[in-house]
């Protein structure tokens, strides 16, 4: 028996008192994290804020096994923030997609969840009107035409059934009263409500596909109500993705278990938790990032050495060398050649000992 065969369904319970000490940290940690960004002056925060949302929309996506290109999210994020990131890189239309639902969900967090809302999300999501090959209902709930909606793991003719969601039928009526109590429900801290959310909308599964990129927009949604802001430092998603298998345990756990969902909420929170303490992490980047551009304010940089330098800032895969520098920059090898030596005769970057094909260069070390 799933949760929306139990007769009290939605009617969720939880055990308040043991919650209670969990909520109270994360409402603390919520409050230090908020005030320690809004001592940095608008620009850091914007920066702290796009290598957030950016985590956000690529671990979303990998954790349903899609992987964007980071730089193609980046560029679409910046580009709507307005930010001056230097060049940017065009975006596919489904990166625009995702991007577009996380900012929209994020940036109108006060404004009512509708179906028509998450019609347009769940669309954005698949401009193509295909998850793959397989053409799906984009725009509208699902409508079983293929068959039940089942969570299945494993090869085919052994597939392990996790979860089967509700038929289609219900969904009208299903999604109805999740919406009311989304957008009336005062009751609970927000906090909570994005835990029983997520958990409630996964388990209502109303659409082809995209349910658990939306479910985690939904959840970002009252994380910045909880908040009341658009500002994300902390990103769940990136979470979930590292606690991904114990996620999927506790969900098909909760969804095959009572009403009294305490156990998911503890982990939802501690999940939470950790996701705001990470973003220690994503702040001690964005100040040495700072600190590096105000070490060498003097320096007169152009638009490619600016791109390739913030690639290094922001974690480079592999060594730096001219043939990479000119595919990144789109340049040719001389050209990419001399803005690396004007780099390094200017102290910005270092050569490494090795010399002719395997010469590679990285950030020179700051005292």
């Amino acid at each position: 028996m799933y949760l929306y065969e139990i007769k009290e369904w939605p009617h969720f319970r939880w055990d308040t008192k043991q919650l209670a000490e969990p909520l109270a940290a994360i409402r603390h940690r919520q409050g230090r994290l908020i005030g320690n960004m809004e001592a940095l002056g608008f620009n850091l925060r914007q920066e702290a804020v796009l290598q957030t949302l950016t985590a956000d929309v690529l671990k979303t996506s990998e954790i349903e096994g899609e992987h964007l290109d980071a730089e193609q999210v980046r560029s679409s994020i910046a580009r709507r923030l307005g930010m001056d990131v230097g060049a940017l890189k065009p975006a596919d239309r489904n990166v625009e997609g995702v991007v577009e639902m996380m900012l929209d969900a994020t940036g109108r967090y006060d404004q009512p969840l509708t179906a028509d809302r998450l019609f347009g999300w769940q669309a954005a999501l698949f401009p193509t009107g295909r998850s793959g090959m397989i053409k799906i209902n984009t725009g509208a709930w699902r409508d079983d035409g293929n068959g039940l909606m089942q969570v299945v793991s494993g090869p085919v003719g052994r597939e392990r059934v996790h979860f089967q969601a509700p038929t289609a039928g219900k969904l009208g009526g299903e999604m109805n009263t999740f919406l009311d109590w989304f957008n009336t429900d005062v009751s609970n801290d927000p906090v909570l409500k994005a835990g029983i959310a997520h958990l409630w909308f996964v388990t209502i599964h109303p659409f082809d596909d995209g349910n658990g990129r939306i479910a985690r927009a939904i959840t970002d949604m009252l994380l910045a109500r909880s908040e009341d802001s658009p500002q994300r430092f902390y990103s769940m998603s990136a979470q979930i993705r590292q606690e991904r298998k114990e996620y999927y345990e506790i969900l098909e756990a909760t969804q095959k278990g009572t009403l009294d969902i305490t156990r998911w909420m503890g982990w939802f929170l501690g999940c939470l938790g950790s996701a705001i303490e990470g973003a220690q992490t994503t702040l001690a980047a964005v100040l040495a990032k700072a600190r590096f551009w105000e070490g060498i304010v003097g320096t007169t940089i152009n638009e490619r050495q600016r791109m390739i330098l913030n690639r290094l800032l922001d974690g480079f895969d592999g060594k730096l060398t001219t043939s990479k520098y000119a595919k990144l920059a789109k340049s040719s090898n001389d050209t990419a050649l001399r803005d690396i030596l004007f780099l390094v005769e200017h102290g910005i970057l270092v050569r490494s000992p090795e010399r002719g094909r395997s010469t590679s260069y990285e950030l020179a070390a700051k005292s």
